[in-house]
């Protein structure tokens, strides 16, 4: 087979592999059919993420079809077409039967693409297939599906849930890539007030409207300003850190009003300042968390009734064999206007482009 191997900072290539083998009975082998490449893979390539070793295959959403399972695993069978969660979950440990799959101390959690091969390749091996894989309806299209891998939950658990927004909130959203959209999509579900998207890039500052975003703060424009005169100068109910830069975790701590919320979805490579100094008379509470996709089963139901616009962020789809070229498209977002790229689907030899 082949798959995208990361081989040390800046360095990776689309080349042939040993096809993977089941080595454990609680183990599946998925025939990858639909991928993605997330903001993480490349604060990986950057560096950024020192525990994935050179010669992993990265990725860590999926959608395929199951081609052989161990003898342990009961819920999923050969031809069974399948949601590969970006998590998997021993199911055993005290963090797994508390529902925090992403800290699982059982050899899970976020470990495909990190730890062990990903699902960037033609075959992936899903270590605790049982609860790692979810069976998808017919109703939900593949690259809709992929989406609900890693963004969304993410979004939704790490952005949403953990910020606790409220009917009536006023919600910032810092970063308008595809977790800041994904959290603008499920923050509508709560009926915030307004939602205010916060980002340089013009392009995606259009996709945070379309997507439900009330108001934006464009690259030159002072957010704080605009949503201080949006609160009367109380500040938002909830900040949502979706880029993973020192420079937007502060902001989201300026903007956030006394007892309010800033959840950090970014993924950091530098160290941020904490100012205590300002934050510590607020009330101010700050969160942190890896996405433990407990909300998956019910996101897939959303989308199987039309509920959730997942497919509405996909802007590039390549075939398989152009996994370099995706990555470069998706690095390069402020010139592409990329914001989800999708892998899979025959072969071809142009870049199809998907009305967002």
């Amino acid at each position: 087979m082949k798959g995208f191997v990361f081989h040390g900072p800046g360095q990776s290539a689309w080349e042939e592999l040993p096809d993977p083998a089941v080595k454990e009975p609680t183990d599946a082998i998925v025939r990858v059919d639909t991928v993605t490449v997330c903001g993480t893979d490349l604060h990986i390539l950057k560096g950024d993420v020192p525990e994935v070793r050179p010669g992993t295959v990265l990725g860590h959403e999926a959608v395929g079809e199951i081609m052989e399972v161990g003898g342990d695993v009961r819920t999923v069978r050969p031809g069974d077409r399948v949601l590969v969660s970006c998590i998997s979950s021993c199911g055993r440990c005290r963090f797994c039967r508390e529902g925090m799959y992403g800290q699982c101390r059982g050899g899970g959690g976020w470990i495909l693409g990190h730890l062990v091969d990903g699902a960037q390749a033609e075959y992936v091996r899903v270590p605790f297939a049982d609860l790692s894989v979810h069976a998808l309806p017919a109703a939900v299209a593949s690259k809709d599906a992929v989406l609900l891998a890693d963004i969304f939950p993410t979004a939704y658990e790490v952005g949403v849930r953990n910020g606790c927004v409220r009917p009536g909130d006023t919600v910032a959203v810092v970063g308008a890539g595809p977790i800041g959209l994904a959290a603008i999509v499920t923050a509508r579900l709560l009926a915030p007030e307004r939602i205010v998207a916060v980002d340089l890039a013009a392009s995606r500052l259009e996709a945070a409207r379309r997507l439900g975003a009330d108001a934006v703060a464009a690259g030159g424009e002072d957010p704080e300003q605009l949503i201080a005169d949006l609160t009367d100068g109380l500040g938002a109910d909830v900040v949502i850190e979706a880029v993973g830069a020192p420079e937007s975790f502060e902001l989201c701590t300026r903007m956030v009003r006394p007892g309010g919320h800033v959840a950090n979805i970014g993924v950091h490579g530098r160290p941020a300042t904490l100012h205590l100094e300002d934050l510590w008379i607020k009330n101010v509470t700050i969160t942190t968390g890896l996405v433990d996709t407990h909300s998956t089963p019910t996101l897939l139901r959303m989308a199987a009734a039309g509920r959730l616009p997942t497919g509405h962020l996909v802007t590039h789809t390549f075939s398989m064999e152009h996994m370099e070229e995706a990555y470069d498209v998706f690095s390069r977002a402020a010139d592409t206007g990329a914001l989800k790229v999708v892998l899979g689907g025959p072969p071809h030899d142009e870049l199809a482009v998907v009305a967002a």
